[in-house]
């Protein structure tokens, strides 16, 4: 494998809940404000830098954006003075859910939610956490009506807030075409240096997470760019050393897999220390909070 480097320093990110339907499958899904600030510190102990943070509602469990959710977790992190890069994701409020194959429309109005890109920001606008992810694209998800989507003057809208709040956006690339659209954002000198992006494989119906393709998928990133990548399901550990050898960090978490072995559930601790077991037996040194900070360019807003 080209730009083999199984000794170097690597940072790894904790997707701690997600948006998922994965709170009924397992009991150690974060939920409540609470929970999900607790699963960030224990998963920062562990050994996250980062940590990436989506809110749910507190009595369902289904995904939310309300900006006091998002603030309440933050403001117990903060408290907690356990130190850790915040990440909050800014991918919801791109959700259009079709009706029928046969009727599409009128949408179907309990999936979809579609708002403008500042809408999408309020949270990031009111925290300013040091990171916020941009979706770069537009896909299907599962097996029905759901599309999740990010229009290109919706993403250039987004990429120009977050540029002005001073907040670094990581971008998820869910396939080819989306690495190609975050370039040409950056092209339109939409996003500073350093760039850090994510890959996002093994989703159906986004890239695969074969080797041959997430190869084309690394071979295609800008060199002076920072990536991570992860898989979802049972090849999220595995992906801790394709990562690693691939020349990136690490994203583990319970937004993308919910067992430690088979059978077994995991918590979002469990899997940053599975992670970490790995990336030091291939000779890797984990950086912490303020390093990334350091090579990121990020300022931080706390402590």
């Amino acid at each position: 494998m080209t730009n083999l480097q199984p000794s170097r320093e690597v940072f790894i990110t904790c997707a701690v809940t997600g948006s998922g339907d994965t709170t009924g499958k397992s009991d150690k899904v974060p939920i409540t404000p609470q929970q999900i600030a607790d699963s960030c510190i224990e998963a920062a102990q562990a050994g996250a830098a980062i940590v990436h943070i989506h809110v749910r509602n507190p009595k369902t469990g289904v995904p939310a954006r309300d900006p006091k959710l998002y603030a309440e977790v933050v403001s117990i992190i903060r408290e907690s003075k356990v130190d850790m890069v915040l990440n909050l994701t800014a991918g919801m409020g791109g959700d259009l859910v079709f009706g029928s194959a046969e009727k599409p429309l009128p949408l179907n109005n309990e999936g979809t939610d579609m708002v403008g890109a500042t809408e999408r920001l309020d949270h990031v606008r009111q925290i300013l956490p040091e990171i916020c992810t941009i979706d770069c694209g537009t896909m299907n998800f599962g097996e029905g009506g759901y599309v999740m989507t990010n229009t290109p003057a919706v993403l250039k809208e987004m990429a120009r807030q977050v540029q002005e709040l001073g907040v670094r956006p990581e971008i998820e690339v869910f396939d080819t075409g989306h690495l190609q659209l975050a370039i040409w954002l950056k092209e339109q000198g939409l996003i500073d240096d350093p760039v850090m992006i994510q890959l996002c494989m093994g989703i159906p119906w986004g890239a695969p997470d074969d080797l041959n393709t997430f190869l084309a998928m690394t071979s295609n990133i800008p060199k002076d760019w920072t990536f991570s990548a992860f898989s979802i399901g049972r090849n999220q550990l595995p992906y801790v050393a394709m990562a690693i050898l691939a020349g990136g960090n690490i994203r583990v978490g319970l937004e993308d897999n919910l067992y430690l072995k088979r059978g077994v559930f995991a918590t979002n601790a469990d899997l940053v220390k599975k992670a970490v077991q790995t990336a030091e037996g291939m000779g890797c040194t984990i950086i912490g909070p303020d390093q990334v900070r350091d090579n990121m360019k990020l300022e931080k807003r706390w402590g």
